[in-house]
């Protein structure tokens, strides 16, 4: 069977056998639309998996929004939603990847690099006369290999931004990057040094993601001479970050590392540097 490990489109989903589907949609403002509109209507097999109640674990006193789940819960999830090492995962939202990114990300952490992402999202999928239904689907069992490499902590990204091994990409909209309008977070700014892209610069017009080449010539000016593993990914909680990740991955630039706290987590030690402006 042909493995998908970074985005697939409709009609390759809709040919694969035996294909686990996520539907990850979500909206900050309103934390249950995403499952009500899950049961409302989905693509044939989806599991639904919630971004705040599945995908994070729950808020700490120094952690960001979003902290990562257990590992092993996870895995067992996975499980009962019926993915093992055996089969393709596919992923989407309608948010043009934004947070269905995570759980793409979050199943590549735990060694499943079996999980592609649908481009174009949910739209994408009824553009072209995709089903939709409100039926619900059966479990396996998931062990997970969890790659710590993946990630890093605030600790780490210190160490590493003294030691200039890392450079910092930023997935927030350029107003919050440069500290102009802080909708969510206490703190405004970014960390020092960061380079922002945001994620909406992945895709086309139609929500669909740039060419290989196209997101190449992206990220290359980032790095600058660093290679494609110094980049460490953030947004505001480490989950729209993870869109970064998986466009480096579709451009042929691996093994890019996600900042899970992000800035809501940057900003919990006081004495951590913020910066403001371009």
């Amino acid at each position: 069977m042909p493995h998908y490990p970074h985005l697939i489109d409709g009609r390759t989903l809709a040919s694969v056998p035996d294909i686990v589907v996520f539907d990850c949609r979500f909206n900050l403002a309103d934390p249950g639309w995403g499952e009500r509109a899950y049961r409302e209507g989905h693509l044939p097999g989806a599991r639904f998996a919630d971004l705040d109640r599945d995908l994070s674990s729950p808020i700490g006193p120094t952690t960001g929004r979003h902290p990562l789940p257990d590992a092993a819960g996870l895995a067992r999830k996975l499980g009962n939603w019926g993915v093992d090492r055996s089969v393709q995962v596919a992923v989407y939202d309608d948010a043009g990847g934004a947070y269905a990114g995570r759980l793409w990300w979050l199943l590549r952490w735990l060694g499943h690099p079996a999980v592609a992402l649908l481009d174009g999202g949910l739209q994408a999928w009824s553009a072209m006369g995709g089903e939709l239904t409100a039926d619900l689907p059966q479990p396996r069992r998931f062990e997970p290999q969890a790659n710590e490499a993946a990630w890093v902590t605030s600790a780490a990204l210190v160490a590493g931004l003294a030691e200039n091994r890392f450079q910092v990409i930023d997935a927030r909209a350029p107003v919050r990057f440069r500290g102009e309008s802080e909708t969510i977070d206490p703190v405004p700014g970014h960390i020092p040094g960061a380079v922002n892209l945001p994620l909406q610069g992945n895709l086309t017009a139609d929500g669909r993601f740039l060419s290989p080449d196209q997101l190449r010539a992206r990220f290359l000016p980032a790095l600058g001479e660093r290679p494609p593993h110094a980049a460490v990914h953030a947004c505001g909680s480490g989950v729209n970050a993870c869109h970064n990740v998986l466009a480096m991955e579709v451009a042929g630039l691996p093994g890019s590392k996600l900042y899970t706290g992000s800035w809501s987590e940057w900003i919990r030690d006081p004495h951590r540097p913020v910066a403001s402006g371009d």
